[in-house]
């Protein structure tokens, strides 16, 4: 389960040939990869054990907070990405995923704000307000203001 280093000089490194440590070719968004423990935890080896699965249950029970919220009311995926960015201040593996879905998310973002999409996004919303607009119509014209369970048969 232990994922970090235990000399000062090992390098994690990446499945895309990217190195967590900082030089010419710095990892994509500039932080080395591994354990952000504090050096006086990372020095000792089962101090840094306890640490990392302190970690990883932390993590672990807020991504299931996540999971749970997901069918009920709440911030589902954003508590699960919160438990993720836990995880990942300890786990290569979860800085991994991290950088792939804030990648995944960036392209999406850029793709939404392409003119065409733009365009046929707000046709689609205004074609279906007026839908909804003439439904409104046509039941006030037949009803009037009154609620649906309100009405008798006709």
């Amino acid at each position: 389960m232990n994922t970090g280093s235990d000399e000062a000089r090992e390098v994690a490194v990446a499945p895309d040939g990217q190195t967590g440590e900082k030089s010419d070719g710095a990892a994509q968004d500039g932080q080395a990869l591994g354990s952000r423990a504090p050096e006086f935890i990372k020095s000792r080896r089962l101090l840094h054990l306890s640490w990392q699965v302190l970690i990883f249950v932390i993590g672990l029970a807020v991504v299931v907070a996540g999971i749970i919220m997901l069918p009920l009311p709440g911030p589902g995926w954003v508590v699960i990405f919160g438990g993720m960015a836990i995880w990942a201040t300890e786990f290569v593996w979860a800085q991994l995923v991290l950088r792939w879905t804030k990648r995944k998310v960036t392209e999406a973002a850029q793709r939404a704000l392409d003119p065409k999409v733009r365009r046929r996004n707000i046709i689609l919303t205004s074609v279906g307000l007026v839908i909804i607009g003439v439904i409104l119509g046509v039941y006030l014209w037949k009803f009037g203001f009154e609620m649906p369970w309100n009405i008798k048969d006709q």
